[in-house]
């Protein structure tokens, strides 16, 4: 009476792997009657990427080195979409032989729950200010991609956009303004970096980076250019800016990197050394400019 009246779902896994009793409650959460049910095996119902967790948990109950489990999977509804799910599972042992006879499996929609998950997960990624990913984002998308420039034998290139002289902007116009300056520059910076794949994140400070996957030399040469003349086309006033003309500008340092036999340049962090060299060059020789480099890295 307890089962059919729950408003979880509850369900009977026998021996076999198939189910032996659904309880009510899954038509409202999955769509299928409990008759339509009875009989299938559960693998069938649970999306591809979340079968090893299951058959994890299985593999342990049956070892006897687990009695319950919790989990969050998700499984396909009657018309073919897919509902986040929480699982409680727990083994039903035989007495005399300890022997795994069945398991029971609680489960309740946890839709709300994931999206608060993804949602929380979504802000520790993103620069609160700009906008932008935020320096964890940045450092895990380059690693990523590096990994997969060596796969495919291409090129990785990187932008470090620095403001020109944003301190003295923040001194002549004050830190609510400086602030406006750099959404701003973000906005104009990410638009210029369109392309699939392109990821924009702060970097630091007024530092803004761009990662261009399968992206070579020339390439990255022309997104710099896209990037500062952008920037330079925003016409924001910067009195103490002399070589950008009295407007906002920014300088950029673009460094690209390959795989090579007989490279010796440590990945990712030759390719950060280089795209700062490449600014700190820039800086150097006169602001709102690019300078570039590359180098060969052990694959």
């Amino acid at each position: 009476m307890l089962a059919e009246n729950s408003v979880d779902t509850i369900i009977l896994l026998g021996p076999d792997n198939r189910f032996s009793y659904v309880s009510p409650a899954a038509t409202q959460l999955f769509g299928w009657t409990p008759e339509e049910m009875i009989g299938r095996r559960a693998e069938e119902y649970v999306f591809p990427d979340d079968l090893p967790a299951i058959q994890q948990a299985m593999s342990k109950f049956n070892a006897g080195l687990a009695e319950s489990a919790k989990t969050v999977i998700r499984r396909f509804r009657k018309d073919g979409t897919l509902v986040w799910v929480e699982v409680t599972a727990r083994a039903l042992l035989n007495p005399a032989s300890s022997e795994v006879n069945g398991i029971v499996l609680v489960m309740r929609d946890a839709e709300e729950r994931k999206r608060h998950e993804q949602e929380l997960e979504a802000l520790a990624r993103q620069d609160g200010l700009t906008g932008l990913a935020n320096r964890r984002a940045f450092d895990e998308v380059l690693h990523l991609e590096w990994r997969r420039t060596l796969r495919e034998g291409t090129h990785l290139s990187l932008l470090l956009v620095d403001v020109d002289h944003f301190k003295l902007f923040n001194d002549q116009y004050g830190h609510q303004v400086g602030d406006d300056c750099l959404r701003a520059v973000a906005i104009a910076v990410q638009g210029a970096a369109r392309r699939p794949g392109e990821i924009t994140a702060r970097y630091g400070g007024e530092e803004i980076a761009v990662i261009l996957p399968s992206t070579d030399a020339a390439a990255a040469l022309l997104v710099a250019e896209q990037v500062r003349l952008a920037v330079e086309t925003l016409r924001l006033p910067h009195a103490r800016n002399s070589e950008g003309g009295g407007l906002v500008t920014v300088s950029v340092g673009a460094a690209t990197a390959m795989a090579s036999m007989g490279g010796t340049n440590t990945m990712p962090e030759s390719l950060l050394t280089s795209a700062d060299m490449a600014l700190y060059k820039a800086k150097e020789n006169g602001r709102n400019r690019i300078e570039t480099a590359l180098l060969l890295a052990k694959p």
